[in-house]
Formats: C-alpha cells, structure tokens, sequence
C-alpha cells in the first residue's frame, strides 16, 4: 500500500538537496535547492541561504543512460555559472532511508579555476503540493522560450532564453541572456552559445485560501519574469512540440503530464 504523503504514480519528480559533499571535504548544505523535473527535462534552482542570492540555476535534458538507468546526464540549457559544455553525469543510489545518493565529478565554482572534482549530493523527494486543481490532482509541465536564429558570420545576437517550469502547486522560471555566434564549424549555419550573462528567477508556490505567491524574485529581471498564472491551462499545453503564448511570447511545450 502507498505511503499517505506519498506522491501519485507519475513521471514527475519534485526533489530538494540535503546536502553536498566535494571529497574528500565534510558535507554540509548552504542552499535552498529545489529541482522540477517532467519527463525528460529539468529546472533546477538553487538559492544561497546566507545571502538569499542565486547559487546556481541551470535548465534542460534529463537524459537516463540507456544501458544503466542509474546513470543519468543532465544538459545545462541555461546555466548561471557558464558551464555550458561540462559534461554533467551523475550515477544515483537508494539510501536506506529512501533519499537518493549521486556521486559523479563537476566542476567545482567556488575554488580557482574551478577544478573538476568528485562530489556527492544527497537528494530527498517531495510530496506534491496542492495547486489549483484541488487536492489529489493536478498538472505537471516544462515550456522553453522559442527563438529563431539566424546569423551571418562573424554575427552575434542577445536572447533572453526562459524554462517555465510547474508540477501542481509549485512554480519556477528562469532566465538567461545569452549572446549566440554562428557555428565555427564549416559550412555550418547554427547557432551556438557564446556567453552567458545575468540569470533571474521566480519561485512560487500555491495556497488554496491567497493562490499563487512568490517565495523568491532574484535577479533584475525577477519581478517582470511570467508568473505561474499567465500560464494559462488549455489544449495546447497538452501538445509536447507545440507552441504555447506566454504574456505574448511564444514558447515550446517540452513535457506535459496531468494526473
């Protein structure tokens, strides 16, 4: 019989960080860390406590091993610290308890040159929270701001690249701006990431007596980022690889689920 705080059977996963570990140094835990994840994609922000800013914030693929689905690469879409081409691995084990134990080796930011190291990062999973839908029920989905580009060469262009990200009652988006160039490889027209400039981002969670309400806004684009109620449910947002309207702007329906 399922647990009474545990969630529905889903393809969602709402998860927070109890701690982290650079080995062979002590773990510890300085962050408010939450991880929105719908199928095959993921955001992930991360809030220092003691300063209230953004650690880390980063977006993307949530890739499982196919030959090891305890392996599990996560592409960095948008990323606060730059780290666009780290290859981001972990493999991930079930403590006794029932968090998750990853182990794996990153690049360590807060250290000269920020040297590749082997971590460990404890991971516990949430209960979903209650949102509009009432309890028992609800929507889970991950949207990207939808930009076509095309550059000649020796060109640049600005974006603000945004993930919009909910599973039932919580809520998060952010955003980048990147400055894309034109491929370096021959004959190529894509568009790569050059830069990464300033990240924002919005966390909100549900109440069912105030509705939506924000528990951070970082950033100096935090306060004008989409919230969650200018997500507006309909048909379209049921269409992965569709296109969806958000406060004007188009964005791309990566995952969707309702349960």
């Amino acid at each position: 019989m399922a647990s009474p705080t545990a969630n529905p059977p889903t393809e969602s996963r709402l998860s927070t960080r109890i701690s982290l570990r650079w080995l062979p140094e002590p773990a510890s835990e300085t962050t408010d860390t939450i991880v929105m994840s719908v199928k095959g994609w993921y955001v992930d922000l991360r809030v220092d406590k003691k300063s209230g800013d953004i650690d880390w914030a980063i977006a993307g693929q949530r890739v499982v091993d196919s030959s090891d689905p305890h392996r599990v690469q996560f592409t960095h879409e948008i990323d606060s610290h730059n780290s666009f081409d780290d290859v981001d691995c972990g493999t991930f084990t079930t403590l006794p308890n029932g968090d998750d134990l990853e182990t794996g080796s990153m690049s360590r930011p807060d250290l000269p040159g920020a040297p590749v190291t082997e971590y460990e990062e404890v991971w516990r999973e949430l209960r979903f929270k209650e949102g509009p839908e009432g309890p028992g029920r609800g929507v889970s989905w991950v949207l990207e701001s939808k930009h076509d580009i095309e550059l000649r060469e020796d060109e640049e262009v600005e974006v603000s690249r945004t993930f919009l990200a909910r599973i039932w009652g919580t809520y998060l988006v952010v955003r980048q701006k990147q400055v894309y160039v034109r491929s370096a490889f021959a004959g190529s027209t894509d568009a790569v990431v050059k830069a990464g400039k300033g990240v924002s981002a919005r966390r909100e969670e549900w109440d069912s007596s105030t509705g939506w309400s924000a528990k951070y806004i970082l950033g100096l684009e935090g306060d004008s980022l989409p919230c969650a109620k200018d997500v507006e449910a309909n048909e379209q947002l049921r269409a992965p690889g569709g296109t969806v309207l958000v406060r004007g702007e188009p964005y791309t329906v990566r995952s969707y689920e309702v349960v």
